[in-house]
């Protein structure tokens, strides 16, 4: 197979928002992209487009797109298998996918529906993912020829730390993917696979579309020390310097990509 020696990098929830912009940032690097979605049938053209100018000739042989809802079972195991069918390896993975609550609401009124609901997709998910492709990836540390240095990336949120009580399954599953990345971090060490976390802080994206003004005054204000809304290539970037090597020497951290949030001011 052709690309059979090009890195392959698949991120998760990546049919728009940040996971879009993370599967462009990888290509341009020259790597094969499996795009993911739970809800997406069939990719935009403008998106295909994208990749087009990118890969050039070389698009169907350098791209998959797999539908499927990592929450379960059937459907995670169902994409791993189709990446094995198309690439025969996994060299980075980015657990993007991720919801709101359907409904915001106080947390003395949320449901087991709706915790349900937030805690597959966010935590549960990504979880079992991750221990599958571990696997994998061990697998192939023993087998590969060429020079493989793998990588897992969780993208978490501001919630891991910061208290919203009305998408309380939200933060709660944030916090969740923090420990995930020491677990994993820990775990995998020995390996040589190593496991980074990007925090994002307000990120223009389909989520953030209800809340736009009221984010868009405290901005203003000055809740972040950079006056401006983050942007999915805020998140992308710092994915492509993690597995382009330049954080070497580090594993089971976080990078905080807020404009500054996390930091504590009188």
């Amino acid at each position: 197979m052709k690309n059979q020696y090009k890195k392959v990098a698949l991120v998760t929830g990546s049919t728009h928002g940040i996971g879009k912009a993370i599967i462009l940032e990888l290509a341009k690097i020259d790597c094969s992209v499996v795009i993911n979605g739970a809800n997406t049938k069939i990719l935009p053209n403008d998106y295909l487009s994208e990749l087009e100018n990118i890969f050039k000739d070389d698009l169907e042989e350098r791209i998959l797109f797999v539908r499927a809802d990592v929450s379960k079972e059937g459907q995670r195991k169902k994409l791993l298998e189709e990446i094995k069918r198309k690439f025969n390896r996994i060299d980075i993975l980015v657990n993007n996918a991720g919801v709101a609550p359907k409904i915001r609401c106080d947390i003395l009124e949320s449901t087991e529906e709706s915790y349900d609901d937030v805690m597959n997709i966010n935590l549960k998910g990504p979880f079992f993912l991750t221990q599958s492709v571990s696997k994998w990836m061990i697998e192939l540390k023993d087998n590969v020829n060429d020079d493989y240095n793998p990588y897992i990336i969780n993208i978490s949120s501001i919630n891991r730390y910061t208290s919203s009580t009305t998408r309380s399954e939200y933060c709660i599953s944030k916090a969740g993917i923090n420990m995930m990345t020491k677990l994993y971090g820990d775990r995998l060490a020995e390996h040589e696979i190593f496991v980074y976390e990007i925090s994002p802080g307000i990120i223009e994206t389909p989520m953030t579309e209800i809340v736009h003004e009221k984010y868009d005054k405290q901005i203003h204000e000055g809740l972040t020390p950079i006056k401006r809304w983050g942007k999915p290539i805020d998140v992308a970037k710092p994915v492509v310097a993690i597995v382009s090597g330049l954080i070497p020497f580090s594993t089971g951290s976080v990078l905080d990509i807020d404009g500054g949030f996390h930091i504590q001011r009188l």
